[in-house]
This record gives structure tokens, sequence and C-alpha cells, in this order.
């Protein structure tokens, strides 16, 4: 089957002398998403050959802590998810989400 259309995710970089990451964009034209500012990118790749995951993770210096965690938390809870879709395993996607409520609590970052 012919590729039918080809689509394209660009994120930029800018660091600074000791390559720490001080600006993070992303453009998506398929999402309409063109030169959007981001403090962090977590991203995962699956090399099939060697069966192994291969990962990137940056953030800004001034990402702050407190956002930090609630970018971890809501990352576990689309994991969970993405999980669900992915294999329909509701026993192991429950457990999950037990964790993100529970990493969540430990955090405080539900309110009462």
């Amino acid at each position: 089957m012919a590729v039918a259309h080809t689509s394209k995710i660009e994120f930029t970089v800018e660091l600074d002398e000791n390559k720490i990451p001080e600006n993070i964009s992303w453009t998506a034209e398929d999402g309409g998403i063109d030169n959007q500012l981001s403090k962090a990118i977590m991203l995962s790749v699956w090399d099939h050959k060697k069966k192994d995951t291969l990962r990137m993770d940056l953030w800004t210096k001034d990402m702050p802590v407190d956002e930090m965690k609630q970018f971890f938390h809501q990352t576990l809870v689309s994991m969970a998810a993405s999980f669900e879709r992915a294999t329909d395993d509701q026993k192991m996607t429950a457990t999950m989400r037990d964790f993100c409520d529970y990493f969540a609590e430990k955090l405080e970052l539900k309110k009462s």
C-alpha cells in the first residue's frame, strides 16, 4: 500500500553555553501547532530490531518543580490510557491508574 500522506512533527531546542535547554518549541502542521513554546518533552521511540525503547527527556532550566511533578503525573495518566487502548488489558490498566492516584496523593497534586 502506498503512503497517502506524510506528517512531520518538529522540536527546536535552544541551549545555553553548557548545553542546558533554555527554550523548547514545537511545530506540528497537521495539528495546527506552529512554533509553540513548551517547558518539557518526554519522547519515547520503539526500536523494533533491538526490542528497546529510545528516550529523550528534556526540560528547560526554568521549569518549576511543581509543574514538573504535574507533568509527570499527567504523563503517567496518559500512558495508562494509551496502554489500555493498545492492549485492552483491563487489570493492568486499573493497576496503573491506582498507581497514578497514589502518585498524585503522595505529591499532594489532587485537591480535596
